[in-house]
This record gives C-alpha cells, structure tokens and sequence, in this order.
C-alpha cells in the first residue's frame, strides 16, 4: 500500500539556489561515472504517447515496487511480464485474469500486488477507448491515477513520472533530500533546482533518486559536496562513462 512521507523535523531555512544546483551537478557527475549512466542520458518520453501497453507495463512496475527494493522487482519483472501476456492487451489479461494471477504468484509471492495488477486490467478492459481514458489522465493524473488498486497519493507521482508527466515522486530518498535542505515539498526541491538549470524535473528526480541508492550517506554528500571533489573521500571526481 501506499504511505504518504511526513515531516521528521523542522525546517531550516532552503538552501540557495545556486548552492543546489552545484550539488546536484556532482550528484549527477557521480550517476555518469556508475553502472546506471544511461538513466541520466534517456530521452524522456511524453505523455502523449503513452500506449494501453505502455501505460499497463509502468503501472504493474509501480504496483510491484511500492515498499521493495528496485533491484528485486528488476529481476522478477521480465517473467512477471510474461505471465500477464507482456502487457499486450488488457483485454487479453482480463480474460484470461486467474491464470494469469496464478502463474505470476509462482514468480512472486504477494496476492494483493499480483491481483491490483490484474483488477488494473480488467478496469482498462471494461472502460472507454484508452486515448480517451488517457486524456483524462493527463488532465488530472494524480487523482486519476489513484483510482487503479494499489496507487495511493505518492506512488501516483511514480507512475505519473513513469509514462512522461512532469513531476517528481516523493519517495522517501527525495524526501530526505528535500528536508535536509530546508524543503517542505520533493515537488519544490526538485523544481527549483530544475528551473535554475533548465533541466527536465523528471531527470532532476531520476538522478537524485540514482544517486541516494549508490551511497548510504547521500544526505551528508549532497549537503557538502562541490562539483569538481568527493566530499567523502576528497578525491578528484572524474566525469564519463564508465
């Protein structure tokens, strides 16, 4: 299920803008030089081409992922995948809704994620046209989203970011982030840092989220850190791929 992050402390005052924005410079130098380079390079998609296949693929991601650690679903989710008919046709999974359930939960063992996943799709099955249903979205994600099982206020930014809107999700790691310097809102914290660099939220988000699951101190660096060192290490810091 879904849980709404609070705040832990009081707010000190929010870090400059400039101040940020060269943090988030290393942070993003430091996702180039890792394994998950290419996530800072993907070309982010829009909504507007989102297909019913698309949009069933990125909703079970977020359903599966929600309180798990993204390394387990990633493995998991290409075989998942196959048991909902890799997500051709909701219509195909509505009818075929309890085998697919059936051979999924042999992959993963949680009834109430693998079920939401089916319900999704027979609710996608039995509504109108999807480009219609999509519009609909689009003009008001956050609630719309929350109608399908298992997507709650913060998992919607999840899925919302996942097929092309511009928001940043407030997921625990960006909350952290956000508070530390002196934000109430993941949602402020990653536009004001995008607004000062004219860089796309959505990477804003991707690269610190990334960037908050390679180091377990990703606070402290991120509150000390300057483009061209490794506050942690004192290093020089090279930027390129791996």
């Amino acid at each position: 299920m879904d849980r709404a992050t609070k705040l832990t402390k009081p707010l000190s005052a929010p870090r400059a803008e400039g101040a940020l924005a060269e943090a988030y410079l290393y942070a993003k130098k430091s996702v180039l030089n890792s394994p998950h380079w290419a996530e800072v390079l993907d070309v982010q998609r829009e909504p507007t081409e989102i297909s019913e296949s698309d949009f069933l693929r990125e909703l079970a991601w977020v359903i599966l992922s929600a309180g798990i650690a993204e390394i387990v679903v990633r493995k998991k989710f290409p075989e998942i995948s196959k048991c909902f008919c890799n997500w051709k046709s909701a219509r195909q999974i509505s009818e075929n809704a309890e085998e697919c359930i059936e051979k999924a939960l042999s992959h993963f063992r949680h009834q109430g994620k693998i079920r939401a996943i089916a319900t999704a799709a027979v609710m996608l099955a039995s509504s109108e046209p999807f480009e219609k249903l999509r519009e609909r979205i689009l003009s008001d994600p956050i609630r719309l989203l929350q109608t399908f099982p298992y997507i709650g206020p913060v998992t919607a930014f999840h899925i919302a970011k996942n097929i092309g809107i511009k928001v940043a999700k407030p997921d625990r790691h960006l909350f952290r982030l956000a508070q530390s310097n002196g934000f109430e809102s993941v949602e402020e914290f990653c536009r004001t840092i995008a607004h000062f660099l004219g860089e796309d939220i959505r990477r804003v988000d991707s690269v610190l989220w990334r960037f908050a699951t390679l180091h377990h101190d990703y606070l402290y660096r991120f509150s000390r850190c300057n483009t061209g060192s490794d506050p942690a290490m004192g290093k020089p810091l090279a930027v390129g791929r791996p």
